[in-house]
């Protein structure tokens, strides 16, 4: 049996930089930052008191009260941005095999916030014993997946993996098999995150993984800098409608571009460190070469995992070398995170976004705020600093890591 080709036909980003695809790429080629003062809660007793949140969005434009009420934010930005993928894509269409139409849709956490919320008012005697009828189906990390189809009547694969900060990307590469192995005709595949609560914020600032930076949120997140002190925390969705190649030419659909290599492998090192000489990350991105049959020197733009903590951003890095020593000055880099801080989960999503619309706008996204580069970083890699670059991009690859060890990648192609 031959594989399939897997092709990219739509689009959808919610993201703290940009509300639509659009406006996300818009925000990334200008280099802005999407870091600000935390709105969401009173920070006064957190040692960490931004974020990079969503701005303007308001449920009640997309859904009706009652409806909105039902769902996390997290739920709520996946069927957001996976409708603005489906209508991008033109998939409302009487003639489109719903049998055949699959959700991989990835969340690390889940409803962060609405299991916060249950679990405050139980601890506070607000309504000891009672809790509200749709507290599991609003925290469980699999109901995007399932509110997507349902509301599509999409009855093919339909599933929500679960990797930490490498989720959507698993998404992505399991979307791509079940396509290429002729399981599906479409998937809608992405992540969504909304975890800016007090919970996220106090656990991550107690593993003194978030930046301090509260004099100046916009400059906090500045991966391979010299004085990095830690991710920033983010939110929002990104969407990629993958199909098979010949059923979207059959369909006259729009092709951004190719999904043509996956990586998938571990560390097997540490529960929250990357290896220190990048040694999982050099076998996922030569796995997903491999899988591509492409060889380092055909990749334009690499969009890397890079959070902005000392030691992942210089693991990855060393992973980079690995692979790339031979295309150093070619090779563009560039760490979209520090504009849109740290989706966790949807992470791998909207990097995917801004992967193929880097090939679709022959531009890089800069990595912005890269003041003072950490000598320990190979002077080789080109790092794209603060400002986008044009060139021709013709294959992008786009890295992501999770705790425990987890390392996805994905590389996209000009058709």
């Amino acid at each position: 049996m031959s594989l399939k080709r897997v092709v990219v036909t739509g689009l959808g980003a919610l993201t703290p930089i940009g509300n639509t695809a659009d406006a996300f790429w818009d925000g990334l080629v200008q280099g802005q930052s999407g870091a600000a003062l935390i709105t969401k809660f009173d920070t006064t007793h957190f040692k960490t008191k931004f974020a990079c949140e969503v701005k303007g969005f308001d449920p009640l434009q997309f859904f009706d009260k009652k409806e909105a009420r039902k769902m996390d934010d997290y739920s709520q930005y996946a069927l957001v941005v996976a409708d603005e993928a489906i209508r991008d894509a033109g998939l409302l269409s009487d003639t489109l095999n719903t049998n055949r139409v699959g959700v991989i849709w990835a969340s690390g956490i889940g409803g962060m916030h609405s299991f916060q919320e249950e679990v405050a008012t139980y601890a506070n005697g607000g309504r000891m014993p009672r809790f509200n009828p749709f507290f599991i189906t609003k925290m469980i990390a699999n109901m995007a997946a399932g509110l997507i189809s349902i509301r599509y009547g999409f009855r093919g694969v339909n599933f929500a993996p679960v990797s930490a900060c490498a989720s959507a990307t698993h998404a992505l590469i399991d979307a791509f098999n079940y396509i290429r192995l002729g399981k599906a005709d479409v998937v809608v595949a992405g992540g969504s995150e909304a975890v800016v609560t007090e919970v996220a914020v106090g656990g991550f600032s107690s593993m003194k993984a978030l930046s301090e930076r509260n004099d100046d949120p916009a400059r906090a997140s500045r991966p391979f800098d010299r004085d990095r002190d830690g991710f920033v925390l983010g939110e929002g969705a990104g969407a990629l409608i993958l199909e098979e190649y010949e059923h979207a030419k059959a369909r006259g659909a729009k092709i951004y571009a190719e999904l043509v290599g996956t990586g998938a492998t571990a560390d097997a090192y540490h529960m929250t460190a990357t290896h220190p000489e990048g040694l999982g990350a050099t076998l996922a991105m030569h796995e997903a070469l491999s899988e591509a049959n492409l060889k380092p020197e055909a990749v334009d733009y690499l969009n890397v995992h890079a959070t902005s903590t000392p030691i992942g951003d210089r693991s990855e890095a060393e992973a980079i070398q690995n692979v790339f020593s031979e295309n150093p000055t070619h090779l563009h880099i560039s760490a979209t995170k520090s504009m849109t801080g740290h989706l966790l989960g949807a992470a791998g999503a909207i990097e995917a976004v801004a992967g193929v619309l880097a090939i679709q706008h022959n531009t890089v996204p800069p990595t912005i705020n890269l003041e003072n580069r950490d000598e320990t970083i190979s002077p080789n890699l080109n790092l794209t600093p603060n400002v986008a670059v044009e060139k021709t991009v013709n294959v992008v690859m786009s890295n992501t890591f999770g705790f425990g060890g987890h390392n996805a990648i994905v590389v996209f192609s000009r058709v």
